[in-house]
Formats: C-alpha cells, structure tokens, sequence
C-alpha cells in the first residue's frame, strides 16, 4: 500500500512520541503537589516530593549493585510503604518487579524465585523466615534486603546481606532515570495460583499498567487527592495497578499491615479514608461488625469488590454504612479488574434483590481496555445476547499481558483466535448484553478473594500413603465465599482419619490452601475412571455449567 499524505515526514520523534509508563504519574504528583501527603502509615508521613525522591535512590542504589533492565526483583511484604516504593523505584531502575503472594509456603516461593531468574529480593522482617527458606530451596544467589516496618513489633530475625533504609542512603535522590525504551517492555511479573502443576508467571507491561491505573479513576469518577485505604494486597495483581492510580491523582496512601475491622474504621475516621477495594470476605468483615467499630464513620466511602459477586446482604450492610459499592472482574493475565458492573441512575429505585441481581454481574469493558465478550470458543463467535447461551468469556485490548514467561504453548492457548481465554463460562444479558459468570470451567477455588488450585491440593492428598483417589472441589462458605472440600477413596486396607488428613496437608500447604471438609468414600467416575467433579459440586452445593 503507498503512504499517504499523512505518512510522509511525519514521523515519531522526542517530541511528539514518548512511551506510555505508569511512572510519568509519580513525577507529576511530586512536581505540581510536592508538599501534599503520598504515605501515611503509623506515625509516618511523607509527602510526595519524598516519596518520590526515596524512589529514585532506590533505583540509584538498584544500578549501583549492577540490578538493570529485564532483572527481576521479588519484594515479599504486606501493605507498608516500602510496597508503595518498589512499585515506582524497581521499574526506575529498568528491572522487573515480582510481587509475592505473602501467604504462600515457601516451596512455593522458591518455584517463583527460580522461575523468574530473581537477583534480588526485599523481604519485611515478619516473613523473614520464609524469605532465608525459599531462596535456599530455589538454589539461586539472590541478594536479600531486610526491610524492618516500624509498625511490626513482633519477632523476626534479619537474614539479608542489607537493610532497606541503609541500601536507599547508598543512592542519589536527584538520580535521573530513564522510562522505557520500548512500552512494550515489561515492568512486573505476577504468578497466577496455577490450576495445572505449578503457577504461571503473567507479564506485564508498561502499556497495560498505564492503562489500568487510569481506567482505575474513570471507573471509579475519582477525583484529585483521594485518601486510599491499603486493605487490598498489593501483592495481588500489583494492588489492581493502583500504586500507579493514586500516584496519577496525588492522593494518600494509607497503609495497613493487618486487615481487621477495628484496624479499617479507626483508619477511614482518623484520615478520612475515600476509597478501598477487597475481596468479598474484606466488605462482610465491616458489614458484620460490631456496631461500636462503626461509630463515627462518615457516609460517601467508595468501595470496590473482585473475586466473587456481592450478594444482596453485602450490598444492603454496605448502604446501612452509607458505602458506594463497585462491583469488577477481572483475572492476573489482564492486570487485575479490566471490567465492571457500571451501574445506572434508575437502578437506585429498585428493591435491594433486583439490585444485587444487576451488580452481581461482570458487566462491561474497562474504559481503557478494547472489549469483553462471550464467545463460542471452538467458532470464536458470539452467544446469543439471550442470558441463556454459554460461552467463553474473553477479553481484548491493552489492559492484557505479554503472555506466560517461558511458556509459550500456555500463551499460544491463552491468546487463540486473538482473544484472551479466561476460562470463564458465562452469559450475555438480553436487556443491556452485560457479561455474566456462570460458572468456572478451571477448577479454581476463590477463598477470601485467594485464587487456590484444585490439583495442588490434591497432588499433597496423593502423597498420603492411604489414599488412593482424591478429588477437591469449592464447598460455599459464609465468610469465605469458598473453602475446598477434599473426597477420598482409600487404598484396601487403609485407614486414616479426617484430622491426620488436614496434618498432612499442613506440611506442604499455605494454611488458606488446606480443605476445610474431608469426606471419605468411592468418587463418581464416568465409565473410562474419569472423576465427576460437578457429581462432587453438586454434593456440597456448589453450583456447576452441568447445572445450568
């Protein structure tokens, strides 16, 4: 095709091409709001002219120990300022960041740490002993910085070679970093719970961070100078991408190292806490708490809920307390929540069951993101916008990732026919073509907005020397949305009971992974021994595609 008039000597230059990276937003707060708060924490408060220059000697202090692009950093903490820092200083510096899930065992750990070729690793003193196991188990030389948050009072032993503050004093505050060559480039690294053998690790890059963290504030109407409350993981999915959101509107992080009710509404009254996002089980800890922790809470909260639909109770308790609840969907491989329930005017007029019903689903596209749909996955086509046809649920568009590292087959899979595979059945509403979940064609169990693996578990029942078949299907659960329930055929002769089980289990599983329910008994299998897992679903009440 020849080039048109607009192609001739236009061309990208300096000045008028730069590429997108969440990390222009944390220099803008710091320029035009220096003397605004960024950190609030404890007795800590930082502005953001502070934060931003404790970023740069981190990523000055980083390319002093020869850490540079494509390197991989891991940081294994809770929600402290440290975890804010990292998401702007680690990118700085050109490495990759890989947030750690703080509640997994460390073999599973070491997996991500060798997996992602990590060389160095930031670790707060509360999971101190976790961090020394897991990279002498990953078998790396990994440089392991202590970081010692005021605010833990509890025990913990240094292991690193050296200390947070100390490594950010070696750096330059004025250090001039350079963004991304290319927006294509990666900026973290996050691990899905696997739902076959060990997790995968999902890529982002700088394109797709930039563009969630602002179709975080459009979705949400947030304004300048937010005051959000850390009680989501900002291991998860990189906190939604919003480090970077509240960056790009000069707000407050509030940081919280425990989620606890008491702990959540002495924050939003003491600093006047905006907004928060959670699992479920975060927004019906607050519903049902003591009305004595809920003195005092001003109304006009906005709150946002991932993981599973809220039910009409949650919706109800949330209004009582004057919140605005969100409801989004999304999964790791599309940088946390890339849709959303956005609701209507006119919906605020109806019975609180007909509004559950309309939040409870996925909804539409994020702003940012090019689509969401429900397609055919065998003609790639779309179900019926009928509320009835199932299908797969797919995303397109630039909140979606690079794909697996070093797994190219799962990212040919993952991407087939141009779309991304969630694994999602679901439906296509007749009135407003809205997408809703249905069931999950993966095996995957969401406990506390935790996604945990069926096959894991059941790959620790295997090694029991008494079973001999093992099935783990999602049990509902009324705090925690699900819990896994174990099925077990034991070998002739065998016995065990329900409790040398769960002892077993806790030898090599994280504590939420290990089944809440074991049953013992001969599994439904179909005639060529494979097992029925909805015949089990259906025992425990889970509902299931079989049962739509």
């Amino acid at each position: 095709m020849a080039p048109s008039i607009y192609d001739l000597g236009l061309d990208k230059n300096p000045a008028n091409y730069v590429p997108l990276t969440p990390l222009t937003f944390i220099v803008r707060a710091a320029t035009v709001y220096p003397d605004r708060l960024a950190i609030v924490h404890g007795a800590l408060r930082q502005t953001w002219r502070e934060t931003y220059a404790r970023c740069r000697r981190l990523a000055s202090a980083l390319g002093k120990l020869g850490i540079g692009r494509g390197d991989t950093v891991a940081v294994l903490m809770p929600n402290t300022p440290a975890m804010v820092e990292v998401h702007h200083g680690v990118p700085m510096a050109g490495a990759v960041l890989n947030a750690l899930n703080t509640r997994l065992d460390p073999e599973a750990i070491a997996f991500m740490l060798e997996h992602g070729e990590t060389r160095l690793l930031f670790v707060d003193r509360e999971l101190a002993e976790t961090a020394r196991v897991a990279v002498r188990v990953s078998g790396r030389d990994i440089t392991i910085v202590d970081v010692d948050d005021p605010e833990y009072t509890g025990a913990g032993e240094r292991v690193g070679q050296l200390e947070y503050e100390a490594l950010l004093a070696t750096g330059d505050p004025e250090h001039v970093w350079a963004g991304p060559d290319d927006e294509w480039d990666a900026i973290c690294l996050n691990y899905t719970s696997g739902t076959t053998g060990n997790p995968k690790g999902v890529v982002y890059h700088h394109r797709g961070a930039f563009m969630n963290a602002v179709s975080n504030a459009l979705e949400w109407d947030m304004p300048s100078h937010p005051v959000y409350l850390w009680t989501l993981p900002m291991f998860h999915c990189n906190g939604w991408c919003f480090p970077w959101t509240i960056a790009a509107r000069a707000g407050v992080n509030v940081c919280l190292r425990k989620v606890e009710a008491g702990a959540i509404f002495a924050a939003i009254r003491d600093h006047g806490v905006t907004h928060y996002c959670g699992a479920p089980i975060v927004h019906n800890m607050l519903v049902t708490a003591p009305a004595e922790l809920k003195a005092g809470i001003a109304p006009g909260v906005r709150a946002m809920v991932a993981g599973a639909a809220p039910p009409a109770a949650m919706i109800e308790g949330l209004e009582a307390m004057g919140f605005d609840l969100t409801h989004t969907y999304g999964l790791t491989e599309v940088y946390g929540p890339a849709s959303v329930c956005a609701k209507h005017e006119r919906w605020t007029t109806l019975p609180i069951g007909e509004r559950a019903r309309l939040n409870a689903r996925q909804g539409v596209r994020y702003h940012l993101q090019e689509d969401i749909t429900v397609l055919d996955p065998e003609t790639m086509q779309p179900v019926p916008a009928d509320g009835e046809t199932l299908g797969e649920v797919m995303f397109r568009g630039n909140i979606t990732m690079k794909g697996y590292l070093k797994n190219p087959s799962a990212t040919q899979a993952a991407f087939a026919g141009g779309w991304f595979h969630t694994g999602d059945l679901g439906v296509r509403s007749a009135d407003d073509g809205y997408v809703k979940i249905k069931d999950r064609s993966k095996d995957i169990i969401i406990s506390g907005g935790e996604n945990i693996s069926s096959l894991e578990i059941e790959d620790v029942l295997y090694r029991h020397p008494a079973v001999m078949v093992a099935a783990v299907v999602a049990k509902p659960d009324p705090r925690w949305g699900e819990t896994p329930c174990a099925f077990l055929e034991l070998k002739p002769g065998a016995t065990v009971t329900a409790a040398e089980i769960i002892a077993h289990c806790r030898l090599h599983l994280a504590g939420f992974k290990i089944p809440r329910a074991i049953e013992f008994g001969e599994l439904p299998k179909t005639s060529t021994g494979k097992i029925q897992k909805f015949e089990l679903r259906k025992r425990v009440g889970s509902v299931t595609a079989i049962d739509v």
